[in-house]
């Protein structure tokens, strides 16, 4: 496709109004992501199960010396950064739908698999397994979501897409605190639990039958009859919402549509970025996953016993996907890289004030307050970090600099461990306060202008 051509077809996605055609495709997308992060969910909230069950152990024999709670966490997180940054860019190249489809199709097989497993090594590697395709599914949505949502209504389509997907996260919760003290049908509660996403599958070629390419992809990679038809499909939709014929558009920046390699993000002008994103995703994933990962073991080592851990859990993350819909009234309206910087303050000061205290209530409070700062946290910087590059490397770029996010989890899972066995709580958020003070910086010095800015825009 010629580049005028292509900026053309950005500039019709651009001047789409927010229509319910619109809303229902980031949904559908969204719905998708739901399957992964109940996935990602049951790293804090099965460990307690598997340890009931004997698989696991509660003191200090896992790999390291440390328990096979951290050993499970950084299986996860392993798997994780190898398909984020190995299996990405593969986004680029067939297109955003294909890999929509077979990576969440791969960690549905993978996961079925794990919880029929009764030996905690197996566990740890189909849990590597399902989670190398968790890793390609997220890049690819949030790629997806960037290229598809209308500049005007970025910030909220990735409010939309982590409250749509975040109503896991208390689903994971709520489960957990039901199922694992039990054995339904003779069947250890972790197992059904863990058995859950594996629906995801059945939903998987409705939502690819519904949802076209992204035609900024299309474009970007010269497929112009496939672009075109895919943007009619769109604009046919949004006319018969609103009623009428859509205005002309005006054609905006400009971009190369030539394929590329990964070294492009790491030469000018996106070295500075690369950098930024880099930092903020190692930074981050200590705070949001730290805390997160981690619930009821910091429940338990405040005081609450085993089931009230899990069940004050559950009443801290019934919040985080209802906060992205509170998000959603200032997502484009404040500039991201404040929000992200905003965030991290949070995240820092209710995590110091969450290791004083020791009363039921002090302690589900302040956790809804730290939940509510990483879902901020969270939404942000994925909205971010998927605008700042080309759509020609957006999914490998995005895959490269989000896997330092998935490898620094690996080794702060260990970390927090440590931190929680010979400090306790305190520990443990002073280590995530010094996370939160190198986001701020990073991004509050580094980070570049993006709200209500078309993604050529921004990519220039």
């Amino acid at each position: 496709m010629p580049i005028q051509e292509a900026a053309l077809i950005s500039a019709r996605l651009d001047r789409l109004p927010a229509t319910r055609y619109v809303w229902k495709l980031i949904f559908l997308l969204s719905l998708g992501a739901f399957f992964e992060i109940y996935d990602i969910g049951l790293t804090g909230a099965i460990s307690p199960g598997l340890i009931r069950s004997g698989i696991f152990h509660a003191g200090v024999k896992g790999l390291f010396g440390l328990t096979d709670q951290a050993t499970f966490a950084a299986a996860t997180f392993l798997g994780l950064f190898l398909g984020t940054i190995a299996f990405a860019p593969v986004a680029d190249r067939y297109g955003r739908r294909t890999i929509f489809t077979y990576s969440l199709l791969w960690y549905a097989a993978a996961t079925a698999v794990m919880v029929m497993q009764s030996r905690a090594t197996m566990i740890d590697l189909w849990r590597f397994t399902a989670s190398v395709g968790i890793g390609v599914e997220l890049v690819t949505i949030d790629t997806y979501i960037a290229e598809l949502a209308p500049k005007h209504i970025r910030g909220r389509a990735f409010a939309l897409n982590h409250f749509t997907q975040l109503t896991a996260v208390p689903l994971v919760g709520l489960l957990s605190w039901l199922l694992i003290p039990i054995k339904p049908f003779g069947m250890e509660g972790w197992r059904w639990v863990a058995l859950f996403p594996v629906l995801g599958a059945i939903f998987v070629w409705w939502i690819r039958r519904t949802v076209p390419e992204s035609p900024r992809w299309l474009g970007s990679r010269g497929r112009d009859s496939e672009a075109e038809k895919a943007m009619a499909i769109i604009e046919a939709h949004v006319e018969s919402d609103v009623g009428s014929k859509l205005p002309e558009p005006t054609p905006g920046v400009q971009q190369e549509t030539s394929n590329t390699g990964l070294s492009e993000i790491l030469r000018f002008p996106y070295t500075r970025r690369t950098t930024m994103l880099i930092l903020l995703n190692i930074f981050q994933s200590i705070g949001f996953f730290g805390f997160n990962n981690w619930v009821p073991a910091l429940m338990e080592s405040r005081g609450a016993s085993f089931v009230k851990s899990l069940q004050y859990s559950f009443m801290a993350s019934i919040l985080l996907p209802f906060s992205a819909l509170l998000f959603m009234t200032i997502a484009d309206r404040i500039e991201r890289k404040w929000q992200i910087v905003t965030a991290a303050l949070g995240v820092a000061v209710f995590g110091l004030v969450f290791a004083q205290q020791v009363s039921p209530m002090s302690l589900v409070v302040l956790g809804g307050l730290l939940t509510v700062a990483n879902g901020m946290l969270s939404y942000s910087f994925h909205a971010y970090q998927s605008e700042v590059y080309p759509t020609r490397v957006r999914a490998r770029a995005v895959g490269f600099v989000y896997s330092f996010s998935r490898l620094a989890t690996v080794f702060s899972s260990f970390m927090i461990a440590f931190f929680l066995q010979e400090f306790g709580t305190i520990g443990v958020f002073s280590f995530i306060a010094v996370a939160m003070l190198m986001v701020i910086l990073s991004v509050g010095f580094l980070g570049p202008r993006t709200s209500g800015l078309a993604l050529e825009e921004i990519a220039q």
